[in-house]
């Protein structure tokens, strides 16, 4: 088993994989800021809690190729589903896109993706102290 597919490293990869397809929904809807009848959208927000959860001991099998070897298989679920902004204006022209509201979620989410990302890099460096390398 790679280090990947430990249940936290797999869940740190599926919270910068939310983070990536969110971008690109808040992306879609600053383009659209002008579009009549748009309607802004964003993802469920997202747990480790939850992703974390799917991970249990009954998940797990094992398979011995030599008497020496083990090898663990995890197998998790994705899906983010892309849900309606609830936008506190709306145009006559039934749009619900705010550019500052966007802006202000493409930078969080920007930020929250650096965060997600110097972790999972951290983290690998703590693997790497512990083997020796």
């Amino acid at each position: 088993m790679g280090i990947g597919e430990l249940p936290l490293f797999s869940a740190m990869k599926q919270k910068m994989s939310w983070h990536q397809t969110r971008q690109s929904l808040l992306a879609e809807n600053v383009a659209n800021a002008e579009t009549p009848g748009y309607q802004g959208r964003d993802l469920k927000s997202f747990s480790f809690a939850k992703e974390l959860s799917q991970f249990s001991s009954a998940q797990i099998t094992t398979k011995t190729t030599n008497s020496k070897h083990l090898q663990i298989s995890m197998s998790s679920g994705g899906g983010f589903g892309a849900t309606k902004s609830n936008g506190f204006e709306v145009t006559p022209e039934g749009n619900s896109v705010t550019l500052e509201d966007e802006m202000m979620k493409v930078t969080a989410n920007q930020l929250d993706y650096q965060t997600v990302t110097t972790l999972y890099k951290r983290s690998l460096g703590v693997f790497r102290t512990a083997l020796g390398r």
